[in-house]
């Protein structure tokens, strides 16, 4: 999926240093896509890992500015992958965004109760995740 000319609209430039790494740990190969795309394009770098436990270890050597982390997940899922990284004293504080399809009012209740630092729901709407990304970058975790 390649991003349309026009598809990032004015308004959603960056305050963050260009190039800041940005981890997604996704396991469907469009979605994948799509947001390393939209990344990209704005400037960041990207590294990609497709199970909870890759991304945890990426995160662990690589400690990217962000995490941006499905729910669903072969093997452990978001959640328990998030518990991992914030067990940890190199990761505990980089920021975690949980991206997920589910809609549900119980899923996206225990997704907060979990400590993720935002809420993506899939698919993504271009601009408002870029914002989101943005944000999070701009307030790091304390």
């Amino acid at each position: 999926m390649t991003l349309p000319r026009g598809a990032l609209p004015a308004g959603t430039g960056t305050t963050t240093s260009p190039g800041e790494l940005i981890l997604v740990v996704e396991d469907n190969d469009k979605n994948r896509k799509l947001v390393r795309d939209v990344l990209t394009f704005k400037g960041y770098e990207i590294i990609e890992a497709e199970t909870g436990e890759e991304g945890v270890r990426l995160a662990q050597e690589r400690h990217p500015s962000l995490v941006l982390m499905d729910i669903r997940l072969p093997g452990i899922d978001g959640i328990e992958a998030l518990g991992r990284l914030r067990a940890e004293p190199g990761t505990r504080g980089i920021p975690i965004m949980a991206m997920t399809a589910s809609v549900m009012t119980a899923d996206r209740q225990r997704i907060t109760d979990a400590g993720f630092d935002a809420y993506q729901s899939k698919p993504i709407k271009v601009k408002d995740f870029v914002v989101a990304v943005e944000r999070l970058l701009d307030h790091p975790r304390k």
